[in-house]
């Protein structure tokens, strides 16, 4: 019995775990997921401008029809069940023909005109969409004939409403109980539906996890430090944005590395550029301090000795306090906003009458930075407020505060109805009172950088006063910050590492 030891009864207990989890995974989804699902989501929401709207294959003409106001949206219908949807799963027939189908509701916006594209292949649900009196528009409704769909088969339709519609405001009737109807996250045109189902994706983690861990006993006992280890002690300062991926890295870093001590105090890009400066003024040239300032975007200038590392892509997110309906700004009517020429919810559709109150970062903020150039254009409006409620200065254009921290806005945001702010993009999640906007119709995805024209991104750079020691572990730190398991983390938390391939490409143009 000598191979009954720790380690081989975790290595055994772990295979079991992967082959029970992925007989488990299986059976639920032959025995339990079933049921009929039909599912939908908005891949696009934006006003309609001159000239032609194009979304994926198709392409709505502009003319008499289009009001000031109207907006387009482009709403996808999918079958992601486990079952065929047939003409016995449709409870609108009011018609002799009983060909009445779904009926999709905009809330009160009234259907200006609804195109509908089917691909190439489903060729039987073209020809049911033309039975009867076929596609439709019935006021603030679309109304749609009984369509059969298989599987993972689709249709979208191009919509053109008189205002503006939040997703959740879209309601679809005509469909019996037994088929659960649900909104799916919004994904561009061009998305497909993915290769893997859920189940499959859920062995194929398990699996990888019990490798891993198998993997992991067999060189845990000796496993020698990561190369390029250091001791010593290090200050990391600066964006408060990258701060919680860096604040992981540097704690998995201390437990890989026998003697290294890393402290991240992050108060802001301009002020952690300042810190890193004045450190290596006081050092007098007697070798570069330990401290590594993180930049939401460039330095600013007058700091010539600072040597920069690009190290990932970050993006960036508008929030609205959640009794605001508006899903969606444009540049221009952001830009109108912080001018003080909008100041009130009412003068964009679909908004309520509530005052706009701006919750802003201060000056040190790199966050705020990146929103005057990469979406205002110019610095914010001095600040008149400092509850963010109400205007000390009466004859500022705007009500504007500004908070030190990104937690600050975000709960600022979520506690004032009328209130807009700026946040990393991660740090969103979980979070409670407030919804992010999309911008010229786009919303901020990983995925989609360098590709999608989504304006609110930065570059995230470190800063070093002067190129640091080969041996020291501030060159050790930023090497595993750039590469290896660095990538990861930063993954992990929202943002594009800039030595992937992609990364290379998109930090390399600015």
């Amino acid at each position: 019995m000598d191979w009954v030891t720790a380690e081989n009864v975790i290595a055994v207990v772990t295979a079991l775990l992967g082959v029970l989890v992925s007989a488990g995974v299986v059976a639920y989804e032959r025995f339990q997921q079933r049921g009929k699902r039909l599912g939908y989501r908005v891949q696009l929401n934006t006003p309609l401008r001159e000239g032609a709207e194009t979304a994926g294959t198709l392409t709505l003409r502009v003319g008499d029809i289009a009001e000031n106001g109207s907006h387009l949206v482009l709403l996808r219908i999918e079958n992601d069940g486990q079952r065929d949807i047939d003409h016995g799963d449709y409870v609108r027939s009011t018609s002799a023909t009983e060909t009445e189908g779904l009926k999709i509701t905009f809330s009160d916006k009234d259907v200006k005109a609804v195109v509908a594209t089917i691909p190439q292949e489903y060729e039987p649900v073209r020809d049911e969409m033309r039975a009867g009196p076929g596609l439709r528009k019935e006021g603030t409704s679309v109304l749609l004939p009984k369509v059969s769909l298989e599987r993972k088969q689709y249709f979208k339709l191009l919509v053109m409403l008189s205002g503006s519609v939040t997703e959740r405001a879209i309601q679809i009737t005509g469909i019996r109980d037994a088929v659960d109807v649900h909104r799916n996250e919004s994904r561009s045109v061009d998305d497909k539906t993915p290769t893997f189902s859920p189940a499959a994706r859920n062995i194929t983690l398990v699996l990888a996890a019990c490798v891993v861990t198998l993997a992991g006993l067999i060189v845990a006992r000796d496993a020698p430090p990561p190369i390029g280890c250091a001791k010593g002690t290090l200050e990391i300062t600066g964006s408060t944005a990258f701060a919680p991926a860096v604040r992981e890295l540097a704690g998995k870093y201390q437990k890989d590395c026998e003697g290294s001590t890393i402290t991240v105090d992050a108060h802001g890009s301009t002020a952690g550029i300042r810190e890193l400066a004045t450190a290596g003024e006081a050092s007098g040239g007697k070798g570069a301090p330990a401290v590594v300032a993180l930049s939401d975007g460039r330095k600013p200038g007058g700091f010539p000795q600072l040597r920069e590392n690009m190290v990932a892509v970050s993006l960036f997110t508008l929030v609205l306090n959640d009794e605001i309906p508006v899903e969606n700004l444009t540049v221009a009517q952001i830009q109108a906003i912080y001018r003080g020429e909008i100041d009130n919810w009412k003068q964009i559709p679909g908004g309520p009458d509530r005052r706009i109150l701006l919750v802003s970062r201060d000056a040190n903020s790199g966050t705020r930075e990146v929103f005057q150039r990469r979406v205002l254009g110019r610095n914010e409006p001095a600040n008149s407020s400092r509850d963010c409620e109400n205007r000390d200065d009466r004859e500022a254009p705007v009500t504007r505060c500004e908070l030190d921290s990104t937690a600050q806005v975000l709960s600022t945001v979520a506690k004032l109805p009328g209130a807009i702010g700026y946040t990393e993009l991660r740090a969103v999640s979980g979070q409670k009172g407030l919804h992010k906007v999309a911008i010229d119709g786009r919303v901020p995805n990983v995925d989609e950088i360098g590709a999608s024209t989504y304006p609110y991104r930065e570059i995230e750079y470190a800063y070093t006063w002067g190129e640091p020691p080969a041996d020291s572990l501030t060159s050790s730190f930023l090497t595993y910050l750039r590469q290896g398991r660095g990538q990861d983390v930063i993954r992990t938390h929202g943002h594009l590492p800039c030595a992937t391939p992609k990364g290379l490409r998109i930090c390399g143009e600015g």
